[in-house]
């Protein structure tokens, strides 16, 4: 009877135990919603109290296109947004949280739910923050006609003979960025960018042409977005569109015996001085490339349209099991 009675309760600790155990990961989930939330809070103090680097560059270099080219206030206007909370990229990460805490069934498992919260905390790292507001610091650069030096990346000339690059005007460091514009379909069902609201500006004042996906593709020069952020500034859903555009066009030029180039099978030459963080993320980036891609996908969405791991956050890239 001893041995009975010390097998029940043997039984009853197991099972408290597993009861204390029973979902570690929806834990692991919650503590890193609380984490990156907070990284996103620290993120909007820092643009507020002008510790940004690049944005106070934004600022800088505003006002000085401003004065050479007060036609295009409103544009300029809309760049200095960059600098604040208000900027299309810091508003997208507060978007992309929502997202996780209202629509978590968006997701396509747990795995890809927690992998988005990490995103989201290294893209709210203000190092790594300020080299993403680099692309738009640069365009206020080329619009002033060289007066004023690119951040962050070489030359438009040095960078365009490094890549071999094909010039799609002033703002192309922003084509394929979601939060200026969006790929749109002619009738002839090729793509082209279209930007959004006042951006347009750049393509009517700077007479640059329209830019098809396929030309751009093959042809781009270097952008920090494209070759080093684009992971991590996009949601999973702008990432699967991209993805399907891309498979989409692929299809279509081997129809015609043509040959098609992904924009990012290689990553262009052009930066400089980028923080260290954004150097260890471009190799993780590099490192789970193609393991990561069936892991961060929405629910409907193709299992090849991730948002990768990355290794550079303090936190761990997969679940721990059990306690």
């Amino acid at each position: 009877m001893a041995g009975m009675h010390h097998i029940k309760i043997l039984f009853l600790i197991l099972t408290i135990g597993l009861i204390g155990c029973s979902d570690p990961i929806n834990e692991q989930i919650k503590q890193q919603l609380v984490i990156s939330e907070k990284r996103v809070e620290q993120l909007a103090k820092a643009l507020n109290n002008g510790s940004v680097r690049n944005a106070v560059l934004i600022n800088q270099y505003a006002e000085t296109v401003l004065q050479m080219k007060p036609k295009l206030a409103p544009l300029i206007a809309q760049f200095k947004k960059d600098a604040t909370v208000q900027g299309p990229m810091f508003l997208a990460l507060e978007d992309r949280i929502n997202t996780v805490k209202t629509q978590p069934n968006m997701f396509a498992n747990k795995q890809a739910l927690y992998d988005e919260l990490l995103n989201i905390y290294q893209a709210a790292d203000p190092n790594l923050y300020s080299d993403a507001l680099s692309d738009p610091l640069n365009v206020l650069a080329d619009m002033s006609d060289e007066q004023l030096p690119r951040i962050n990346a070489l030359s438009k000339s040095q960078s365009a003979k490094a890549n071999n690059a094909q010039d799609f005007g002033t703002g192309e460091q922003l084509i394929g960025n979601p939060n200026y514009g969006q790929w749109s379909t002619g009738s002839n069902g090729m793509s082209f960018w279209a930007w959004y609201g006042v951006y347009s500006m750049m393509g009517d004042v700077f007479g640059s042409r329209r830019t098809s996906y396929n030309d751009w593709g093959r042809n781009r020069n270097y952008s920090y977005y494209n070759d080093y952020g684009r992971k991590r500034y996009s949601s999973p859903s702008q990432l699967n569109k991209q993805t399907n555009l891309e498979n989409r066009t692929r299809k279509t030029f081997e129809s015609r015996g043509q040959k098609f180039t992904s924009a990012y099978s290689k990553n262009r030459t052009g930066s400089s001085s980028l923080s260290s963080q954004s150097r260890t993320a471009q190799a993780s980036a590099n490192k789970f490339k193609s393991s990561s891609a069936a892991k961060s996908s929405y629910a409907k969405s193709s299992s090849k349209n991730a948002s990768f791991r990355n290794s550079s956050s303090s936190t761990s890239r997969g679940f721990k099991r059990g306690k």
